[in-house]
């Protein structure tokens, strides 16, 4: 099925919109110029709009027909605190601030499937478009939720788009059970007695028991997790003494690092086993330990019936460039907490080529407008046929 002419006529102003989104990125919280513009052109197609939910959210409602379901559609739409290093004419125009996951794409691609289905009216029940603040770790979709979003805007089934760097514009991947790890966060202080470096028997040696449990923690993946179960633990910072004073043993070493994990169970285990060995190596060098683990966000697991839905959509649209096998992402994304109230399903849109390497959060990075028509036409599709079969 090609791109909905509709759509086709709209791509100019939605690849403008695009560019301009981008060369004004906002951190998650601070959407404000982002969320006016989603909630003008909501309102501007006839959509009601809801504002406030996480600050800076944004809803729109269409309800069409005497349709009984209802359907949310998800778009995130914070950039990172990042520089951009790529030179193009509309390269963000803010220092240390970039779209360099694609949410501008993400949004852009909602509002033009929401102008379209505004204006066609071809369904019959309710669509819910979610623009979704702070998704890039600041707590965005569990503030909607703890703020009503559900209570407000109860959804049957609720959906997910991201941008893959790799899959073709015109390739979409759509796969039942696990997309995105659980993201956590963990820190453990080791507290030791400083002293002297020539005389360490006279100290605590915090340093000494910080190396021991590094090289003991890449056991719990290797040796405790079930090797059919993929988990991640990584320690990703390390402060200790002063590199001005290298004959001081300090008293404090802190580490701090993430863990994934695609089950419950497996979650779990990681902050069990964690705090397990910061313990074990505490006891062991006579010293003190801190230890914290934060769940941060859940992992994203494709309900089944809701994945169906999706799968139906993007074969009618993308034809015979449908994925039903893709690995999952050890990222996260937190619409895991959105699919903790509804049945989910998060899909993959292809990004085209990642062009000299530049992935996700790379400085380089740039989401392809070429995507636009693609993503619009899976969302406007995935409506008109869910909604349909609630006539």
């Amino acid at each position: 099925m090609p791109i909905p002419a509709r759509i086709e006529t709209d791509l100019p102003f939605l690849t403008g919109l695009r560019r301009d989104l981008h060369a004004h990125p906002e951190l998650g919280f601070e959407e404000e110029r982002t969320s006016d513009i989603v909630a003008q052109l909501l309102e501007d197609a006839g959509i009601k709009v809801h504002r406030g939910l996480g600050g800076t959210g944004v809803v729109g409602t269409l309800q069409i027909g005497n349709g009984t379901r209802t359907i949310g559609l998800r778009a995130d739409m914070d950039a990172l605190a990042m520089p951009e290093m790529a030179d193009r004419s509309y390269k963000s125009k803010f220092t240390g601030k970039m779209h360099a996951c694609g949410h501008d794409g993400h949004t852009t691609m909602l509002l033009g499937a929401a102008r379209y289905l505004a204006a066609t009216l071809d369904f019959s029940g309710t669509v819910h478009f979610i623009f979704q603040p702070a998704e890039e770790g600041r707590g965005g979709a569990r503030r909607m939720v703890e703020e009503g979003l559900f209570e407000l805007f109860p959804c049957d089934a609720v959906y997910g788009l991201h941008n893959m760097p790799g899959l073709a514009v015109d390739e979409i991947a759509v796969v039942e059970g696990p997309q995105l790890a659980s993201s956590d966060s963990w820190r453990v202080t080791f507290r030791g007695t400083g002293t002297h470096g020539a005389k360490p028997h006279l100290g605590k040696d915090p340093i000494t028991a910080a190396g021991t449990f590094l090289t003991s923690l890449q056991t719990i993946v290797g040796r405790v997790v079930d090797p059919l179960q993929p988990a991640v633990v990584s320690a990703c910072s390390l402060q200790a003494g002063d590199p001005k004073a290298l004959n001081v043993i300090p008293d404090i070493v802190e580490i701090g690092g993430t863990a994934r994990a695609y089950s419950p169970e497996v979650r779990d285990q990681l902050e069990e086993e964690i705090g397990r060995l910061a313990n074990g190596t505490a006891a062991m060098f006579g010293i003190a330990v801190d230890y914290q683990f934060e769940r941060r966000i859940p992992p994203v697991v494709n309900d089944s019936d809701a994945t169906a839905r999706a799968l139906g959509a993007a074969k009618a649209v993308f034809e015979g460039k449908v994925r039903t096998s893709f690995p999952p992402s050890t990222a996260g994304d937190d619409f895991a907490f959105f699919g903790q109230n509804a049945p989910g399903c998060y899909v993959w849109l292809g990004n085209g080529p990642a062009v000299d390497g530049a992935l996700h959060h790379n400085t380089a990075y740039d989401f392809n407008d070429h995507a636009i028509g693609y993503g619009a036409a899976f969302w406007t599709t995935l409506v008109e046929r869910e909604l349909k079969a609630a006539l």
